[in-house]
């Protein structure tokens, strides 16, 4: 992460739980215009289960990056987007579920945050750059 106010620059973020294996984690892969904050990307959360349900891909997520405007530069990352669900047999069909995520990083790109997807709330995060 940059400090610039003009351009463009990439934020990848790796946010869960330390210390608690098997728990989801979230992979994170941003692109913000630093003049207005818009961020656009993709995500993927993966989980140590057994296939198919180890990996759940995030195409498109939308959000903000701003500045708290006070102490050591801080900024809060919160974004949101949709992702295709199938059902398993016996039953047929497929539905959007929703996710966001909201994060609050140090100039270094690490930090704290939660995500949720689905029916699933992961909180108390540790966010480490993996940019």
């Amino acid at each position: 992460m940059t400090d610039s106010t003009v351009g463009y620059y990439l934020i990848k973020a790796l946010v869960g739980r330390q210390n608690m294996p098997g728990s989801p984690e979230l992979h994170l892969t941003l692109g913000v215009d630093a003049s207005s904050g818009q961020a656009n990307g993709s995500a993927e959360i993966t989980q140590a289960l057994p296939p198919p349900y180890g990996s759940t891909h995030i195409p498109h997520v939308t959000g903000t990056v701003r500045h708290l405007g006070f102490g050591p530069d801080l900024r809060v990352v919160a974004v949101k987007g949709q992702y295709v669900v199938s059902v398993p047999p016996p039953a047929i069909g497929s539905y959007l579920a929703n996710f966001s995520a909201t994060l609050v990083l140090k100039a270094d790109g690490s930090g704290e945050g939660s995500f949720s997807y689905g029916d699933t709330t992961i909180t108390d995060c540790t966010v480490t750059n993996e940019g």
